[in-house]
């Protein structure tokens, strides 16, 4: 093996202090090395024959392990270094599943959003003020990687939601001064810790919802309202006004044991997988995405509040996409009016495009998310090591806030504002997207939707100059605004899984 020289080894010193023979230095380092004076000068590396691939790749390795640990030796040291900027001691974060609900009235939905009062910014801003989230960590809510199980639009509500994310916990009164932070309708019930790898959003098995359903919008259908549809042009189609009296009368309906039968029935016929292609919006939508799997829909006896009667529909299902809770309502709503053959459910569940409306989202609110197999999967961990996630503890202190907070303001709403009358006159005196309401059970041709057809919309949802975009828009989402459907908020997930 030839020796260096002291004229090389001095090349050898330049190039150490030199960036751009950083290599030189690394290789001349290795005893399988070997170059000319000219060579070294001009920052050349010669390698020996004896020198292969392998070496080259473990040696690399080695280098890559080191710069690793001195960053982590570097971080350790500047995490021990005070931060002039920093008020506050660094406390141990935990990640936990926080347990919560809401009353989603005068809110624009669950998620942040800019420039939006939502449900999940006033949390976060609890969080902070409560100490379970640290002034370094108060200005982006990814730093403690919160993250919801479902996502609720516009003023729907929620008795159980999860919230994930990395809290500060050490303080016993925690959930109590996040709830001192909070307005009376957000309520935080309790946390459970959880792996570091939970994902409230993909941990959750299901979902169940309710739609509470005042029992009047099921009579038969208004004979001034039919007549309106039928003799006066649809351009200049109004919805009349609906006195006290009108309304009062309205309430005193009480659903037939046979009507009551009837809507069990046809809530039953989702139970299973089906396509929901015609429950959901048209963009994205395909025979691969839109199937989901329900596993109920239970209609509960009727109930008499406030001289109205009501019942409670209660769905559960792996995951629902935009719209569909509402729509799945909405067309029970028409065939019970009609009481239209069931067999009309099965053809809703082809590959044919109908337009389906949506009922008021006023009625919906989330129940609970479920984590079935997250709490079957973390029973079988070390014990202490993490907690089943469900609100069985907090079921007394729940049904009392969803009394007070969701189910008065549902009632007090359409009390005040006889939303689903509206929604109901809305489909009567504009019925030519239904055509399918119909005796035989059947869809026509004329309920079909045609991709790119602009449809009419009605003209008391347009404002000026709008009307070619919202009837374009309308075509494309196969359902008319939101305004159209009588409803004042938005749905209750994403357009996928949720």
């Amino acid at each position: 093996m030839p020796e260096v020289s002291s004229e090389q080894t001095s090349i050898m010193d330049q190039g150490t202090s030199n960036s751009n023979n950083t290599a030189t230095a690394d290789m001349l380092s290795s005893e399988a090395t070997t170059i000319s004076p000219k060579d070294a000068q001009n920052g050349a590396v010669k390698r020996n024959r004896g020198q292969t691939s392998k070496d080259r790749r473990e040696f690399a390795r080695k280098k890559f392990k080191e710069r690793n640990l001195e960053m982590k030796q570097s971080d350790k040291e500047a995490q021990r270094q005070p931060n002039p900027e920093r008020t506050e001691a660094r406390l141990p974060k935990r990640k936990v599943a926080l347990l919560m609900g809401f009353c989603g009235t005068g809110y624009q939905g669950m998620q942040t959003n800019p420039n939006a009062r939502t449900i999940e910014s006033e949390l976060f801003k609890a969080l902070v003020s409560a100490g379970a989230v640290s002034a370094d960590n108060a200005t982006d809510q990814s730093k403690v990687q919160l993250q919801r199980a479902a996502r609720t639009d516009k003023g729907v509500h929620a008795a159980g939601q999860v919230v994930a994310l990395k809290m500060i916990v050490e303080d016993p009164e925690i959930v109590a001064k996040i709830n001192a932070s909070l307005p009376d309708q957000i309520r935080v019930w309790g946390y459970v810790r959880v792996i570091r790898s939970f994902n409230a959003k993909t941990a959750c098995g299901s979902r169940i919802y309710e739609y509470l359903l005042p029992t009047y919008v099921l009579a038969e259908p208004n004979k001034a309202n039919v007549e309106i549809a039928r003799t006066v042009p649809f351009h200049e189609r109004r919805l009349p006004e609906t006195s006290a009296e009108e309304m009062e009368q309205l309430r005193s309906y009480r659903i037939s044991p046979e009507m009551l039968q009837y809507v069990r029935d046809a809530f039953a016929k989702y139970k299973g997988t089906h396509d929901y292609r015609n429950f959901t919006v048209t963009r994205g939508c395909t025979e691969v995405n839109s199937k989901r799997h329900i596993y109920y829909f239970d209609v509960s006896d009727p109930m008499i509040i406030d001289g109205g009667e009501w019942v409670s529909l209660k769905v559960k299902g792996m995951s629902f996409m935009m719209h569909q809770i509402r729509k799945m309502v909405g067309l029970i709503i028409m065939m019970a009016k009609e009481r239209v053959p069931l067999k009309l459910i099965d053809e809703m569940f082809g590959s044919v495009r109908v337009n389906v409306p949506k009922a008021p989202g006023l009625g919906l609110l989330l129940e609970q998310p479920v984590f079935d197999g997250y709490n079957q999967r973390a029973a079988n961990l070390k014990q202490g090591a993490t907690n089943p996630v469900h609100f069985d503890d907090y079921k007394d202190v729940i049904e009392k806030f969803k009394q007070k907070f969701i189910y008065d303001a549902i009632r007090e709403t359409e009390a005040a504002d006889a939303v689903f009358n509206e929604w109901v006159k809305s489909n009567e005196i504009f019925p030519e997207d239904y055509s399918y309401i119909n005796a035989e059970g059947v869809i026509p041709e004329s309920a079909i939707i045609v991709p790119g057809q602009v449809r009419r919309i009605p003209p008391i949802f347009l404002k000026p100059g709008d009307d070619a975009a919202a009837a374009t828009a309308a075509a494309e989402e196969g359902g008319l605004p939101d305004e159209a459907a009588g409803a004042s908020s938005d749905d209750e997930v994403d357009t996928k899984d949720d």
